[in-house]
């Protein structure tokens, strides 16, 4: 069984004239948001294997509340510029690249292509997680997918079970 956990950015500023896109930073609500998704992923005990983080500030500042409240040792980070507004074909094609001793990966990245992702993967669950997770896949979201396969190159649209979609504002 392997878990995969999609995290959407927190929402981000737009306020500062010139900055580039990928240098955008979180906004107040963003780091509210991210603070609640750490704590929801710890009060679940989830603690991942391997964590891909976009190098985008906004991501890396999603990231930052969750490594503060994991147990020591923290998994081991991957910073990666390939998961900056990645298309949900490089996204699968990057979780099929994992070593099969990673059970459970965090993937922490950016719309579309993390939503058309998740929305792919999805083959079965609730009806009303499959439904919210079709309609929006908000920042800071957190879809839960599990997919019963011994190795990651077997993973593919349609054979994952999407157990939780947590949005930051089912938190409050």
């Amino acid at each position: 069984m392997k878990t995969i956990l999609l995290l959407r950015h927190a929402k981000s500023a737009w306020g500062e004239p010139g900055l580039s896109d990928h240098d955008r930073p979180l906004n107040r609500r963003g780091e509210v948001a991210a603070a609640a998704i750490a704590e929801h992923l710890v009060a679940k005990g989830i603690v991942p294997d391997l964590i891909l983080c976009s190098t985008a500030t906004r991501a890396r500042q999603t990231l930052a509340p969750l490594i503060e409240r994991l147990p020591a040792p923290a998994p081991p980070i991957a910073l990666e510029s390939g998961l900056y507004l990645a298309s949900e074909d490089m996204l699968l094609n990057r979780l099929r690249d994992l070593p099969d001793a990673t059970a459970t990966v965090l993937l922490i990245g950016h719309n579309d292509g993390l939503g058309l992702l998740a929305q792919a993967l999805a083959g079965s669950g609730k009806a009303s997680l499959l439904a919210a997770l079709r309609d929006k896949y908000p920042t800071g979201a957190l879809a839960l997918l599990q997919a019963d396969i011994a190795a990651w190159p077997r993973l593919k649209p349609g054979i994952a079970t999407l157990a939780a979609f947590t949005c930051p504002r089912d938190l409050d």
